[in-house]
């Protein structure tokens, strides 16, 4: 990197899921990040994930095993722990790409304008580590956001999704918000953490990915997706939130699909679509540029 690597802290709630755990620390530590903050927040899992902790405790920031009032209420308690100057978590479960936190760092510390990033290329890892599908989004906007765009599976408004496992934050921006996780949602803690990110700062698509969500069918999300719906749209609706009528969203998304064929200059010129944030690699340059209105 041309500039000093900032503190990034990462946060990994752990609970009974042994047969990954392993995998997910290895994504965070080979990476060998110089500037590093880990902590392992387990519920106090009985199925031998301690063991594995323990095999990484010298290179942990801090680790504890104990009962604790469930997912979001151990990243809480993690979070509290911690300095780092980016932040951000990874379930035991997950695994980020073997550049992700040399790109975070880079980008941060070469744009101090930028409060929040994830990735435009999110990726899903099978039961077995492989990634098997990488969709591209076309990128991101708190008008977009607060017209429902982003709600995880929410009908013809919902164009993407932001995948917490690739999103990552500066620390200004979490204290201003609130600096905790809410736990009155169980499910969708993430989303209405990002709802309340969205009225402070605009987030940054990166042209690379970042992270994945591993698909093996035991997570809640997989046995609870109505419920986490219905939290994520309560969360919508109390930072206010208001989805377009079909129509207006039927039109909208054409005009998308339309102009997403034309050079972005034209774009911001008509004023069509809200202007998005993107922060792309220079190529042989080296280093990373935005490109925004």
């Amino acid at each position: 990197m041309s500039t000093a690597a900032p503190r990034i802290t990462i946060v990994t709630p752990s609970f009974n899921q042994a047969s990954f755990l392993e995998e997910t620390i290895g994504s965070v530590l080979a990476q060998n990040y110089p500037n590093l903050e880990y902590l392992i927040i387990d519920g106090g899992s009985t199925d031998g994930s301690v063991g594995i902790i323990r095999k990484y405790a010298d290179r942990l920031a801090y680790w504890v095993s104990e009962p604790d009032k469930g997912h979001y209420d151990a990243l809480n308690k993690g979070f509290s722990r911690t300095t780092g100057e980016i932040m951000a978590w990874l379930n035991s479960d997950d695994k980020y790409t073997p550049w992700a936190l040399a790109v975070v760092g880079e980008i941060f510390a070469e744009h101090p304008e930028i409060e929040w990033i994830t990735s435009l290329y999110p990726l899903h890892w099978d039961r077995a580590g492989r990634a098997i599908s990488c969709h591209r989004n076309h990128g991101f906007t708190r008008e977009g956001f607060f017209r429902g765009e982003n709600l995880p599976d929410a009908g013809w408004h919902a164009h993407g999704w932001i995948q917490q496992e690739s999103t990552f934050w500066r620390r200004s921006l979490w204290e201003r918000t609130g600096g905790r996780i809410d736990t009155t949602y169980s499910l969708a803690g993430d989303f209405e953490l990002w709802a309340r990110f969205y009225q402070h700062a605009e987030l940054y698509g990166v042209g690379t990915p970042l992270g994945g969500f591993r698909l093996h069918g035991d997570q809640k999300t997989a046995h609870h997706a109505a419920a986490y719906l219905h939290q994520a749209q309560a969360a919508f609706f109390q930072h206010g939130g208001r989805p377009p009528s079909r129509w207006k969203s039927f039109v909208s998304s054409k005009l998308a699909k339309l102009i997403s064929n034309l050079q972005r200059k034209y774009d911001q010129r008509l004023e069509i679509l809200p202007p998005k944030h993107f922060c792309l690699h220079r190529g042989r340059e080296g280093g990373w540029r935005i490109k925004q209105p």
